[in-house]
């Protein structure tokens, strides 16, 4: 009897740990779901018209794409060492659930001021500002994750992704939200997320404590902290080639977030679209996306086992290339079957990538470096990578795809422009990448489900 109630007290505590992490992960991504898909709706289709700006010299609307790619663009610029810098802190002076909690709190003042911008200008330094907060809580809400889950004798491996699961529900509820209130094209966005992420920042104080262990680690350098070490492995060409090509992939991942859902919506335009589903809530279509990711997550290890690392990737740049193509000749009539087939892909295109890439970096990376390499992987996709697809695509879009005299976008020639190029990724991959697959050394991987961008 008493090593029952031994074993009960156990498992209860361990459920409310998991409970308490599950509505983190629900909120963490509650918040980024809020406007993430729908700001490029608010930029395109209300901006022009609250703050009619001519530029001086094309006469044409301030609210661009250029503009718009350039915001965002922010992601990447903030992860390129905000992570890191915030992973510094909280090994060595902050407890890591406070300072994710600050990082919230002040992220919902940003999200709060959002609405009150008036220029392109002032809302990409804004933006910037929110995303600086924002983007290091992803890595320290897994640091209070795994922290907590171990100090309970729990197996991360086993009881994470379960738990994890719940921010792409959360995602996928905020989609929800946002589109049924008719707030995509409204400021009204701004104020949910900066509400989820006041609740968010008051409830991380309650949460398991993380106390910095720097100090107590006499071998863990700044360097290490930063993931520099990690940078010994370009001078291995295989990690050369496999790190370029992810931020080569990685500048067309954001790429449908930041166009899908203002894509949808201009079919308003045409009479015989404007009064159909798809249009009046294009962020339910796309939360379809997320909803795939959580099915294709559990192919993966089955695709791992039977095809490799590198044919799983070559998968995944293929899967890209449907997603932009079916996008390119869907609408939300008769192609509506497009739209959702492209969703659906969705998940093959963007969990394939990421989570083998992540394993094949930990199997090719020393074990003292992982940790590491795995930041750089995330600096090459979320950071240059995001960085250069934003930027590039708001500038392509501006100069080649957008008519000047209305503003409206060519988004048939845009979305095949984005296939081509992913295309050419895909075919310059499998042509330069040398990897043999090995099914007896990878019949027993099981890659840890951890999605990162929504």
């Amino acid at each position: 009897m008493h090593i029952f109630n031994a074993y009960y007290f156990k498992n209860e505590k361990r459920m409310s740990i998991k409970l308490r992490l599950i509505l983190m992960n629900f909120l963490q991504f509650f918040v980024w779901g809020s406007w993430l898909l729908t700001i490029g709706a608010y930029w395109f289709q209300t901006l022009p018209k609250l703050y009619p700006v001519l530029d001086p010299v094309t006469h044409s609307s301030v609210w661009t794409g250029s503009a718009f790619g350039a915001l965002f663009s922010t992601m990447g610029i903030s992860s390129l060492f905000m992570p890191a810098l915030m992973g510094i802190i909280a090994d060595k002076w902050i407890n890591a659930e406070k300072l994710y909690g600050i990082c919230h709190l002040l992220g919902a003042v940003v999200l709060f001021s959002l609405p009150m911008v008036k220029d392109p200008t002032t809302m990409f330094w804004v933006l910037l500002v929110n995303m600086l907060f924002y983007m290091p809580t992803i890595s320290l809400s897994i640091t209070v994750a795994y922290n907590s889950l171990k100090k309970k004798g729990a197996d991360v491996v086993k009881d994470y992704p379960p738990i994890r699961v719940w921010g792409t529900i959360g995602f996928i509820v905020a989609l929800w939200v946002i589109s049924l209130s008719h707030l995509e094209t409204s400021a009204g966005q701004f104020y949910v997320a900066s509400a989820a992420s006041l609740l968010l920042g008051l409830y991380s104080f309650s949460l398991p404590k993380c106390p910095p262990l720097l100090g107590k680690k006499q071998n863990k350098s700044i360097a290490d902290a930063l993931g520099l070490t990690s940078f010994a492995l370009f001078k291995q060409r295989k990690m050369a080639l496999f790190f370029i090509f992810a931020m080569l992939l990685g500048a067309a991942l954001q790429l449908t977030n930041a166009y899908g859902d203002t894509f949808l919506h201009d079919f308003a335009n045409i009479d015989k679209y404007k009064d159909l589903t798809a249009v009046k809530y294009p962020a339910i279509i796309m939360s379809i996306s997320q909803v795939s990711e959580t099915l294709f997550i559990l192919a993966i290890p089955f695709f791992l086992r039977k095809f490799g690392i590198k044919y799983v990737m070559f998968f995944s740049m293929m899967a890209w290339v449907l997603r932009f193509g079916l996008f390119a000749y869907g609408n939300p009539g008769d192609g509506l079957w497009m739209i959702i087939l492209s969703c659906i892909v969705y998940g093959m295109a963007f969990d394939f990538f990421n989570i083998s890439g992540s394993l094949f970096v930990e199997t090719q990376s020393a074990p003292e470096i992982r940790a590491s390499a795995q930041g750089l992987f995330m600096m090459m996709t979320n950071g240059f990578g995001a960085v250069i697809g934003s930027s590039l695509s708001g500038v392509i879009i501006q100069k080649y795809f957008t008519n000047y005299a209305d503003n409206s976008k060519d988004w048939h020639g845009i979305w095949l422009a984005f296939a081509s190029y992913a295309f050419v990724v895909a075919v310059l991959f499998m042509l330069f990448f040398k990897y043999k697959h090995n099914p007896l050394a990878d019949k027993n991987i099981h890659p840890e489900p951890v999605l990162v961008h929504e």
